[in-house]
């Protein structure tokens, strides 16, 4: 693959006469594992970079070299672009694929990769600068004839134009993004989302626009060479966010699929679009429309997106595959493939729904998602596509996005690729951290995604609660910690030096059950009490149910019912206290509870505890003072994303136990509110 010089800052550009043998990404998890499988099958070298964070992470395993970033966040270590040049240099790179996020939009780092004579597989530098600023490119669409939302200044939103949007410039994902529907709350939520900003994408610049309540989130993707040629390849529908960043995308678009002419006019827009600037490479210009067909140009986000998946699943290309030779300065034929079939894409994300969406880290203890048939590679028949970041024993941190990976399916018709994808999900093995699993299962069984109702408050639409509910059962939970607790009782006799061979609780007279106590995150304490009498088990509240095999890691259940008894099949999994169970019946992680607790570790009443690991970036309240119930006490960093701790309720705020810069643990006391006091005083006033 050859590439030539191009001395306009154009994309591929390299010293003359070369070929690219080695890319070095300059990205992480996910993303870079992605652009190494396409690498390999095209015979190209492969060279990594990580942080301290991720010296352990699959990508640094799977390149042919790995350079070490010194640090741990993003601004010590992904954001430094001098570091990468550098990196690649030294492991004998010679091109660089930014991937998404961090640096890839970033129009400097794409001068100094050139500058260096390194070929960049991303589009020209001046198609980055303007795309780059979200209030110059609407200008600029504007300018070419492409239908806009108009851009604000912050200084001059008034009441009239309630609610809009704050948005970063720089960046997109949903960081530095709110939504401010108070002229109140303008002011200190445009510091929050400069902030924001600035830690994501090293660029603290905001601009507001309308907001929207509801619409759909369309985007087209497009490939454009170096000699004139563009395709507008299709559209995705990415309507599902939470936070203003995507969960579910598909392709292509329910809405523009049963909308007469609009697929046409969305292409011819984007093709505008891309030629208005020169544009070379994958790109994704987005749109937001209403139920009419009619959209606006929300930004052009000059890179391969998150999402790029359900298109090559749909057109049969290998985008990554066609950057490198459009980098290389080959041509695109006159017209792209014709689309087929229907492909759906999830994040499967560390994250609790249901606690207003807070990211989770630690250990992912297994991470086991069936009728997977490829990964990272194209689906030519129906089936799930697995790109991920994590494997058995990865472990997510507090310094970089929680998404553990992208779930894809592939079929004929969008019914089955629904079905196919909340089937692998519901069956999958997810082990160590709360996800947001059960929420995409449950979206992608409801009647609303099913017609193809997907506008961007679907969440609020039809209940986050209702949505984020526990797949399982609250009779089936309880039967899967039956389960639990009899995998328990056979691991134990498994295990045991003297008697192993008698049943568990065993005694020479009839006695009283054992016990065990496990905790629930959505429904509490269940006391599980059993007793073996002459081989056969009961269990307390279970009448007529049967054991039928029960060893450390399976137990079968026949379980009994007005026709008749129905076997059950359970898989066990335990890591220290936590215990996983899987069944059809819906996945249930549980935590075993010590027979007797410490009441060292017994936590006061009033206290707030940090949700996750992070780092206190500013304090809302002095000890001492009079709080109200929802009141800011602190703010947390964590995922590059601000998380405000609140009051509980109101009452006097008796202790702070962090300062501002300090990194604290998940589940660390961070300040202590008295409602008791607090009400004395309020009282006293």
């Amino acid at each position: 693959m050859t590439a030539s010089r191009s001395d306009s800052g154009r994309g591929g550009g390299r010293a003359t006469g070369g070929s690219v043998t080695t890319v070095l990404v300059a990205n992480r998890g996910e993303i870079a594992r992605r652009v190494f499988a396409t690498c390999r099958r095209m015979g190209i070298g492969t060279v990594a970079v990580y942080s301290d964070a991720d010296a352990a992470a699959p990508h640094v395993a799977e390149a042919d070299a790995a350079v070490l970033l010194p640090g741990n966040t993003p601004a010590e270590t992904y954001l430094r672009g001098e570091l990468i040049i550098e990196a690649a240099l030294a492991a004998g790179a010679d091109a660089i694929h930014p991937g998404y996020g961090f640096l890839s939009e970033n129009a400097d780092f794409a001068k100094a990769v050139l500058a260096a004579g390194l070929v960049w597989i991303g589009p020209p530098v001046e198609a980055i600068e303007q795309m780059g600023s979200k209030v110059a490119s609407k200008k600029m669409m504007d300018a070419a004839g492409v239908p806009v939302l108009a851009e604000l200044d912050p200084a001059e939103v008034t009441a009239a134009h309630l609610p809009v949007l704050i948005k970063a410039s720089a960046g997109g994902g949903g960081r530095g993004m709110r939504v401010v529907r108070a002229l109140a709350e303008l002011e200190p939520q445009i510091e929050a989302a400069r902030r924001e900003a600035e830690s994501a994408f090293g660029d603290p610049t905001v601009f507001c626009e309308r907001y929207l309540e509801t619409g759909r989130h369309i985007e087209v993707q497009v490939m454009a060479d170096t000699h004139g040629t563009i395709w507008a390849v299709g559209e995705r529908e990415c309507s599902i966010q939470r936070r203003h960043q995507k969960v579910i995308e598909e392709a292509p678009s329910p809405l523009v699929e049963r909308t007469e002419g609009m697929r046409a006019r969305l292409f011819e827009a984007a093709r505008l679009a891309s030629g208005a600037i020169g544009y070379t490479g994958a790109g994704t210009v987005e749109f937001l429309a209403d139920e009419r067909g009619d959209f606006f140009f929300l930004e052009m986000n000059t890179r391969l997106q998150v999402e790029h998946p359900v298109t090559e699943c749909t057109t049969g290309l290998d985008l990554v595959r066609l950057q490198l030779e459009v980098a290389a300065g080959a041509s695109l034929p006159a017209e792209p493939p014709a689309l087929h079939g229907h492909s759906i894409e999830v994040r499967l994300y560390a994250e609790d729904p249901a606690h207003d969406w807070q990211p989770q880290s630690g250990t992912v203890h297994r991470i086991d998602i069936p009728s997977v048939v490829t990964e990272f590679d194209l689906l030519d028949r129906p089936g799930v596509r697995l790109d991920t970041g994590v494997v058995d024993g990865s472990v997510v941190g507090v310094h970089y996005d929680p998404m553990l990976a992208k779930v894809i399916s592939y079929a004929e018709t969008r019914g089955e690729a629904a079905r196919l994808l909340a089937n692998a999900l519901h069956r999958a093995r997810i082990h160590g951290l709360v996800t947001n699993r059960d929420l995409l299962v449950r979206v992608l069984r409801h009647p609303a995604f099913l017609a193809g109702d997907t506008d961007t408050a679907f969440f609020a639409t039809h209940g986050l609660d209702t949505l984020a509910a526990p797949l399982v059962s609250e009779s089936d939970e309880a039967l899967s910690i039956v389960a639990a607790a009899l995998a328990d009782a056979a691991a134990n006799r498994a295990a045991a030096r003297v008697g192993g061979g008698l049943p568990s609780g065993w005694r020479n007279l009839p006695s009283q059950s054992t016990h065990k106590l496990f905790e629930s995150r959505t429904s509490g304490i269940h006391d599980v009490g059993y007793r073996y009498t002459r081989g056969v088990v009961s269990v307390d509240g279970h009448d007529g149910l049967e054991l039928v095999e029960a060893t450390p890691d399976r137990v079968v259940l026949a379980v009994p019912g007005e026709r008749g008894a129905v076997r059950r099949h359970f898989a066990i999994a335990r890591y220290a206290d936590l215990v996983c169970v899987d069944s059809p019946l819906g996945p249930v992680s549980v935590r075993k509870l010590a027979r007797f607790t410490d009441p060292a570790d017994q936590v006061a009443t009033g206290s707030l505890l940090a949700p996750m690991p992070g780092s206190v970036i500013r304090l809302g309240a002095e000890v001492g003072s009079h709080v109200e119930q929802g009141q800011p006490i602190l703010w947390l960093e964590a995922m590059k994303m601000e998380h405000t701790i609140a009051a509980p309720a109101a009452g006097v705020l008796s202790a702070v136990n962090v300062t501002v810069g300090q990194q604290v643990e998940v589940g660390a006391v961070l300040a202590v509110v008295d409602p008791a006091e607090g009400t004395e005083t309020q009282e006293s006033k």
